[in-house]
């Protein structure tokens, strides 16, 4: 069995696994093609491959060609996209035999956030695969279909955490196998109707589809069927029937039935869409036939229906809880105060990650002896325990600041506070004081694991502020460096800044601050904090963010 790098720690679940009977394996995404640089054996026993056969390749080498590549492309979308990841693959042991893995995939994190190892974990489920193949066939093609078809809804689903675009996409997906066409629509919770997205199955009637889900929706709240679906109790088994034309024109308007009468209309069939506690809207199929709805999609719009509701309940719980969680962060962030002589600008920009909420913040804080000081740090974490101690941090550092004591002083102090009382798990931070003097303006510094600020001057030059620096708050620490001293002429600006705005998967850390300071640099002489903090935003937050950014922008006035 090949030994892990030296100095990459083995965590508890690794040293779990080296001797039991679980195939595992560890990468190095940080080296060119994330090559094995670990197997226990219980990998060597399940492949046939000894780990100095395999350590330095990545694992690729165990597909061959009945492996389904829209499986590895699954799993290659998640892990590039720093998620953890499973999907069940068919592999070949070097004998060539095949087997089925499931394989499951964590990504490992340094103390900075950046992916340093995964650790993946392999199940020999031949075995099962083989018995639910035998299963699959015995139940029919229908059956099969069936289930492919309610997977991908799920899929599709949990793809959307907009609340109307998942709504959208369940309409997408559910109705063109099913029917000629059709419509969900969703209710408020005083039962008006919100959203309604009409789909078809044939691509030339989509402008018709496209064109009635643009109407006024007085032709579904006048229509009896749909009231009653949406009152419907539980244990409500929805049935096809007959479209009545000859109600139509008296709750539609002209142009409403001639969309109608062009998309179809033989045979309905309504189907609640039931949340725990209510029902929030319906699946409607349309046939172009009066018979056209078979037993068999009856089942399925049943399931359906029970399925998407539970999953469109679960977007609307994941928006509200962001919605608390944004709401409980930007209330621990301050109003920026207004300083004499100083041009100040700011901005926190979540990331879009669920309902995540991260450690992200900045201050500003006109002291008693007459400077300014100026912060920016950030929790390691994405949850409210993160948006907690970044609350702590801050108070901490507003105390110790208030004492007129140096940045080094003050980061260390807080240091002390965080690992004495384990107020948080790992934070970084610069904290800065802004004096005024005689000549201009002097900025002592210092940081804790935090990326440095950047210092444009008169006439484009940039400096990198990189001096003072010492381990994140809440690890062991190092001998303290003294604080960085520079002075800064008028004219100049000052940014600092959380790793967000610099550093994702497809720009690191280098090459993004790099960008930040060609940016920085060309600004135009003259700009104020709020442009150039609106410059730094377009040019470097993508439309995909995918970290918390923390950005505050000061010069003189």
């Amino acid at each position: 069995m090949t030994a892990l790098d030296a100095g990459v720690p083995v965590d508890a679940l690794l040293r779990a696994l080296v001797d039991g009977d679980v195939a595992a394996c560890v990468t190095d995404p940080t080296r060119p093609d994330d090559p094995i640089v670990w197997v226990n054996a219980a990998f060597e026993r399940l492949t046939g491959y000894l780990g100095v056969d395999v350590v330095g390749r990545n694992c690729r080498f165990l597909q061959g060609t009945g492996t389904d590549l829209a499986a590895v492309g699954a799993l290659r979308t998640a892990i590039d996209a720093g998620r953890p990841a499973a999907v069940q693959l068919l592999n070949y042991r070097r004998d060539g035999t095949p087997f089925w893995n499931q394989l499951v995939v964590a990504q490992v994190r340094d103390d900075t956030g950046r992916i340093v190892r995964r650790v993946a974990v392999q199940t020999d489920v031949t075995a099962r695969v083989d018995a639910e193949q035998a299963r699959g066939d015995g139940l029919g093609a229908q059956a099969t279909a069936r289930l492919d078809l309610l997977a991908r809804v799920s899929d599709e689903l949990a793809m959307h955490l907009d609340y109307h675009d998942a709504v959208n996409a369940l309409a997408d997906a559910a109705i063109p196998p099913l029917a000629t066409w059709g419509f969900v629509a969703v209710t408020d919770e005083a039962g008006r109707f919100e959203h309604v997205h009409v789909a078809a199955s044939d691509a030339a009637d989509v402008a018709l589809a496209d064109s009635l889900g643009a109407q006024d929706v007085g032709w579904l709240q006048r229509s009896p069927r749909t009231r009653e679906t949406l009152t419907s109790p539980p244990g409500y088994v929805a049935e096809p029937f007959p479209v009545d034309v000859d109600s139509l024109p008296a709750r539609t308007t002209p142009e409403q039935l001639a969309l109608l009468q062009r998309l179809g209309l033989g045979s309905a069939l309504l189907v609640p869409l039931r949340a725990r506690e209510r029902v929030l809207g319906v699946l409607c199929l349309v046939h172009e036939k009066e018979d056209g709805f078979t037993p068999g999609t009856v089942v399925t719009a049943a399931h359906l229906g029970r399925r998407a509701g539970l999953a469109l309940e679960n977007v609307r719980l994941f928006l509200a809880q962001r919605t608390a969680a944004l709401t409980l962060q930007h209330s621990l962030l301050p109003e920026i105060p207004d300083v004499a002589g100083l041009d100040v600008a700011a901005s926190y920009l979540p990331s879009g990650r669920l309902a995540e909420v991260g450690g992200d913040w900045f201050d500003v804080l006109p002291l008693p002896d007459g400077t300014v000081g100026l912060a920016v740090g950030d929790v390691v974490g994405h949850d409210l325990r993160a948006a907690a101690a970044m609350g702590q941090l801050r108070s901490l550092l507003r105390s110790y600041a208030w004492e007129s004591a140096a940045p080094g002083e003050v980061l260390g102090r807080i240091d002390g506070v965080v690992r004495g009382l384990d107020l948080a798990d790992i934070a970084t931070c610069v904290y800065a004081r802004w004096s005024s003097t005689d000549d201009g303006v002097r900025l002592t510094y210092a940081r804790a694991g935090h990326p440095p600020p950047i210092l444009r001057l008169p006439g484009g030059e940039v400096v990198r502020l990189d001096a003072a620096l010492r381990t994140p708050i809440g690890l062991t620490g190092v001998p303290l460096l003294p604080d960085g001293v520079v002075d800064v002429p008028p004219g100049s600006t000052l940014v600092l800044y959380t790793d967000g705005l610099v550093e994702r998967r497809d720009r690191p850390l280098a090459d993004g601050l790099h960008a930040l300071e060609r940016t920085l640099a060309a600004v135009p002489d003259g700009t104020g904090s709020a442009g150039v903090r609106d410059a730094l935003v377009d040019a470097l937050v993508g439309v995909h963010q995918e970290d918390d950014v923390c950005l505050l922008v000061v010069r003189a006035a």
